[in-house]
């Protein structure tokens, strides 16, 4: 990248009480970014205003901007203020986010009126959750929205764009912060523009250069984000010194948590879709090889409703053919030829989807778009996983086909891919994890021949250090695109990582199971709302004829939650039962375990009722975005 349109890499707030300065710290002699803490307005300053006694500002060290929310009445300035350096992309540093701060630029609250202050109060608690967003990846100096083919294929106009210009929109996380600040650069320019129109000294060339400096000085302010994994290694194989690096770019589009996120909207978009790129750089050569994943594309959806596992649900079953042309012209598009491979069961409840999938796909594929199931719980139980090269086999001749991309120490493109591996389960976590980390296997195996590395017989079991850091390093890739959609690890992890199922990973996926059924209960709903906000999914709104919410007291509240109050009743029924048939003696102890049941379904029954989502309780506060 030219370094005119470089990110500040370094940065210092100067936080003061009725502004925010960003000023670059890395000797640049840039002009300051300067927020205005009563309307969030922006301007650019040639230095930080003089400190007075009254005005004494507190300083931080922050590594970027990553955007801004508008709520109700306040703005809220979103920043990097902890990093960690976790490998290069391309011979870039890539940087992870270990801490975001949202600062207030809420002034203009102290006039709102008191209904819109309540409700301000609880959309900004929301920022408190999506401080904590994890698996955040940034680079100053590469563009980390696209993979290693689509960036070679860059032409030289787009290469010299500042790196938010150039981003995939979809990968792109902070897409909708960013607007903020976007749309305040305009504005900015045309105050000065303004200014000098006015002036007939000025010539309307010295009006151009002011504004293409103008945009370029607020360009290196703005950082993309990616969110996903960024894991990498190198081993030695003989004398060679190899590589391999393993990204996942989720994308944003219908992005959340694993219940309240499920199918395909209107438009095709799927929930928790990833695409998944692994790397290998050798002696000057880099090989990359790409696969997504993401829900079944068509409207279907689990209502959380304390059950272990909700139903299964289709939605709008006359549009599913729609929407699945939709998402596969959009893949055709960006990746070539597909082949969509069902790995969820044939019977029960996600046999009904799988049926409804298969059905739809016989109107969609053709020459460029295959469909294959295979019953992966059928076919390879809980520990026989090894069996998954049956469906290599089946898949085989498509990924020859199809290839990888590969260029040489020159640069020089020596071969392309020319189609993607689309893969499914229920959730797209565990059943996709072990196969797309066989598939990356396989196709890391034909590229490492290709470069010469790896004779016709060899594998990467043949080489015991290398074979173990491999299976750690997608094992670590399942963990995080799991954590950020279901809240735990990934389950089979165990084989993945070692090669085999162990008795602790099959303990710790019961362990897990657990605790995501805990997560979509009584967690994942306000992180959902989180979510939603951060991507603009939702944009916050004060109606006009909006009233106060009534308040709702004792049992009820509860009832608003028809099987949380079920169980307090029966709680209730059995308790009374209870002391009508103990004798005198037990009646103490019979009344002690009553009430402390009846206490615990109680509590139970409120902590659902406390989970219930803003956005669903609240009339009339959001407007769906777009």
């Amino acid at each position: 990248m030219e370094s005119r349109n470089k990110l500040h890499s370094r940065l210092r707030l100067w936080e003061f009480p009725d502004q925010y300065v960003i000023e670059p710290a890395d000797g640049s002699g840039a002009p300051c970014l300067d927020i205005s803490r009563v309307d969030a307005s922006m301007k650019l300053i040639d230095q930080v205003s003089e400190c007075k006694s009254l005005r004494v500002p507190k300083i931080h060290s922050i590594s970027g901007v990553v955007g801004m929310l508008k709520l109700l009445a306040g703005s809220y300035l979103v920043v990097v203020t902890e990093t960690e350096r976790v490998g290069s992309f391309l011979g870039h540093p890539i940087f992870k986010i270990t801490s975001l701060k949202v600062l207030p630029c809420d002034h203009s609250l102290k006039n709102s009126p008191e209904e819109q202050k309540k409700m301000e109060t609880e959309f900004s608690k929301l920022l408190s959750v999506a401080e904590k967003t994890t698996g955040l990846y940034f680079s100053y100096e590469v563009n980390l929205t696209l993979s290693s083919q689509r960036l070679h294929d860059l032409g030289a106009e787009s290469k010299s764009l500042p790196l938010w210009r150039q981003a995939e929109p979809r990968f792109l996380w902070n897409n909708y912060m960013l607007e903020v600040l976007i749309d305040n650069k305009v504005s900015v320019f045309w105050k000065f523009f303004n200014l000098i129109f006015t002036a007939p000294c000025f010539r309307t060339c010295r009006i151009a250069y002011l504004f293409f400096f103008l945009r370029l000085q607020l360009d290196q302010f703005l950082l993309p984000v990616i969110q996903g994994s960024f894991n990498s290694f190198e081993t030695a194989i003989g004398k060679d010194i190899v590589d391999i690096t393993l990204i996942a770019r989720r994308c944003t589009r219908r992005n959340g948590t694993r219940m309240w996120r499920r199918g395909a909207d209107p438009d095709g978009y799927v929930a928790n879709f990833v695409e998944t790129e692994q790397i290998v750089q050798m002696n000057g050569y880099s090989s990359s090889f790409v696969q997504v994943r993401g829900s079944m594309p068509f409207m279907w959806e689990q209502i959380v409703d304390l059950t272990y596992k909700p139903k299964f649900e289709i939605v709008q079953p006359e549009e599913a053919t729609r929407i699945a042309e939709r998402h596969f012209l959009d893949l055709r598009k960006k990746y070539g030829s597909v082949l969509a491979v069902d790995l969820v069961n044939k019977h029960g409840g996600e046999g009904r989807l799988s049926e409804k999938f298969a059905s739809v796909m016989q109107h969609i594929t053709g020459d460029e778009i295959r469909y294959l199931h295979f019953d992966f719980h059928r076919i390879c139980g809980h520990i026989h996983f090894e069996r998954l090269s049956i469906l290599y086999e089946q898949i085989e001749g498509f990924l020859e086909q199809n290839g990888y991309f590969l260029v040489n120490e020159k640069g020089d493109k020596m071969k392309e891919q020319l189609g993607v591996v689309r893969t499914n389960c229920i959730d797209c976590l565990d059943r996709t994890n072990v196969t797309q980390s066989m598939i990356g296997r396989k196709m890391l195996e034909l590229q490492l021949k290709r470069i010469g590395v790896f004779g016709a017989e060899e594998t990467i079991s043949s080489h015991l250090n290398f074979d173990e850091r491999y299976k750690i390093l997608w094992a670590n890739h399942g963990d995080d695109v799991s954590i950020q959609y279901s809240g735990t690890p990934a389950l089979k992890g165990d084989f993945v990582r070692y090669g085999h199922r162990t008795t602790q990973g099959v303990l710790k996926d019961g362990w897990s199971s657990l605790v995501r059924y805990y997560l979509n209960n009584f967690a994942d709903g306000t992180k959902q709302d989180a979510i939603d906000l951060l991507q603009g999914h939702y944009i916050v709104a004060m109606s006009r004829d909006m009233a106060p919410v009534p308040q709702k007291g004792g049992l009820e509240a509860v009832a608003n939650f028809p099987v949380a109050l079920a169980v307090v009743l029966i709680s209730f029924w059995f308790a009374t039962m209870s002391l009508k048939q103990a004798g005198s003696d037990y009646k103490h102890k019979h009344l002690f375990f009553s009430l402390l049941w009846t206490g615990i379904c109680v509590g139970v029954a409120a902590l659902v009722r406390a989970n219930g989502r803003i956005f669903c309780n609240r009339p009339r506060l959001h407007k769906p975005r777009g």
